[in-house]
């Protein structure tokens, strides 16, 4: 059997047409001009041909033929794009949860807000050093902010980004958020049309923010989960993966302006290591590239064993007038309706460029008066809000870690962020993106909100992203609701595969490798399984070491005699 095994694996890796779902594309896959578009803006396919766009904005198979007169071709391009996450964040804002007015509402796990230290943060803004108004906070001030408080922000990075050096008050540009940011930049470094390189699966967010107003692109480069000789970890960026990308996209004549990096990094929760910066950076500048880090969870790192590098904590940058920082306080503070972003950078250009956007992106002077108490409150900070934020994070993570291992849900153990990155193929049937989008409505039919992995354009459908960052009382009903999907999807999956009911009572314990995945043990097929249903199953189960290393071809092989026959006719075809 395990000869037969091997040349499954063979047929597999040659991306037999017999395999249902995506095979592994090259990293730059399907770049072509997209149909329709009159600017010739060039989209990805991504899995199963994406007609989504770039961006996978748009529903699948979903097309405007006539817009509103009323609105320029532009406009109308910007009104109907519409995300994967779109519908699910409606819903909620239309039925959020409320444990007095509204206790059968939507709990949202789906949109990262730190919603635990609403009390410290309430108290300190209270007090009496943040009520100051005097003329100069209610007139025009310089659109790069107020030079008191981008002399804070200098104070705060270099002390909490460890800087060798004091940072420089002159490098930095404040806008009403990090999505102003992002926008401001993609439009400054990039003509329209022209990309910016991003590792997938990524905050989905992005693709909106550089292309409502700048029209510049996104180049996928794809990650996956499976652990190899050079993938140390699920979802690992390498160089190579970066310059096969580059190369990809170039030869198809995409023309890359930056490199997008994402640290502490959202949704996989992984923090870049400085040799792995180092090598970012050093990529980059081979290739002329502006490298925009984006370090929003720098402080939402909740485990004294895991540590955080800035790149602003570098002696020497390989390429600073390529190199831009980008923090703000929605993640790290709970403070999303603020809006206040920072950017660092030491490229005159790029700052003053940016700042002339500032002009539309602008902070009320009275907010960034309360901006600079806070941030300049390293006391309180460092005394009362980290070690109870991160006290808090830890404990619910905790929670919900421990819930998802007797669950037996497999996930990325990490200790940083606001969320989980879950591993929910196997409540897939065929392991498609449609199914992977109706587990994500049926989650959100039984009001609880979660984020699926296409709106991060992970290539692989059936992950996930669970903020956990909640009330606890909230997690408890959140994980209640979860669970009861979960098993109307499992008893689904049952009736159609027949699988016996043991073998999805077994799935429930989770096994964990030293990477910190929890991968539970994968069903077998029924007997009378149709062919291409029997490859589905065993494509998701090669997928998992501990499929392996229990013989569970073995075992599929006497429980399910038909299946023997399967595998022979698919070797037979190498």
């Amino acid at each position: 059997m395990f000869g037969i095994f091997a040349q499954m694996l063979g047929i597999l890796k040659q991306g037999s047409g017999a395999v249902p779902g995506p095979s592994a594309p090259m990293p730059w896959q399907g770049f072509g001009l997209a149909p329709g578009n009159p600017r010739g803006a060039r989209i990805p396919q991504g899995p199963e041909q994406m007609s989504q766009g770039f961006s996978g904005l748009s529903n699948p198979g979903t097309k405007h033929l006539q817009g509103s007169t009323f609105l320029s071709s532009r406009g109308n391009d910007i009104k109907f794009r519409h995300g994967v996450a779109d519908e699910g964040i409606a819903a909620y804002y239309a039925d959020k949860y409320d444990e007095d007015k509204n206790p059968n509402g939507i709990i949202n796990f789906g949109i990262s807000e730190n919603k635990l230290c609403f009390d410290l943060l309430s108290k300190r803004l209270n007090q009496s050093d943040m009520h100051h108004i005097e003329p100069p906070l209610m007139q025009y001030a310089d659109w790069r902010g107020h030079m008191f408080l981008r002399e804070e922000v200098a104070r705060f990075l270099t002390y909490y980004c460890k800087a060798p050096t004091p940072l420089k008050p002159e490098n930095v540009t404040l806008l009403n958020g990090c999505s102003s940011v992002f926008s401001a930049l993609a439009t400054v470094l990039c003509d329209p049309g022209e990309a910016l390189m991003i590792p997938t699966p990524f905050y989905g967010g992005i693709s909106n923010s550089i292309y409502l107003y700048g029209n510049v692109q996104l180049v996928f480069v794809h990650l996956d989960s499976k652990i190899t000789e050079t993938n140390t970890r699920p979802f690992q960026l390498t160089v190579e993966k970066l310059e096969t990308a580059l190369q990809g996209a170039r030869s198809e004549g995409v023309r890359v302006k930056g490199l997008i990096l994402i640290n502490p990094h959202n949704p996989l929760g992984d923090i870049y290591s400085q040799e792995e910066l180092l090598e970012y950076l050093e990529f980059a500048k081979r290739h002329e590239l502006h490298i925009i880090l984006d370090e929003l969870y720098m402080l939402s790192v909740f485990d004294e064993s895991v540590t955080f590098h800035s790149v602003l904590s570098m002696d020497r940058l390989p390429d600073p007038q390529r190199t831009h920082v980008m923090w703000g306080t929605s993640k790290d503070f709970g403070m999303s309706g603020t809006r206040f972003g920072a950017l660092y950078t030491e490229n005159k250009d790029v700052s003053s460029a940016v700042a002339k956007l500032g002009y539309l992106h602008g902070i009320s002077g009275i907010m960034q008066y309360k901006m600079a108490q806070l941030l300049g409150d390293h006391d309180w900070i460092n005394q009362v809000y980290l070690p109870t934020n991160h006290s808090r994070l830890k404990a619910a993570h905790t929670y919900i870690t421990d819930e998802l291992k007797t669950l037996g849900i497999p996930f990325l153990n990490r200790n940083s962020g606001l969320y989980i990155w879950l591993d929910l193929r196997r409540y897939l049937h065929t392991g498609t993106f449609e199914e992977e989008l109706s587990l994500c409505h049926r989650f959100l039919h039984n009001k609880v909100l979660l984020s699926c992995g296409k709106g991060f354009q992970c290539f692989e459908p059936g992950w996930f992203r669970l903020v956990f960052a909640n009330k606890v009382h909230q997690l408890q009903l959140g994980m209640q609701r979860i669970r009861q999907v979960l098993e109307q999807q499992a008893q689904e999956l049952h009736q159609k595969l027949s699988v016996p009911r043991q073998l999805l009572e077994q799935e429930a314990q989770a096994d964990s490798t030293e990477e910190a995945v929890y991968v539970p043990r994968q069903q077998g097929p029924p007997s009378g399984t149709n062919t291409g249903d029997l490859i589905g199953l065993l494509h998701q189960q090669i997928c998992s070491p501990a499929w392996l290393q229990k013989g569970s071809l073995e075992q599929l092989a006497q429980e399910q005699p038909g299946a023997s026959d399967v595998l022979h006719k698919l070797a037979s075809k190498q």
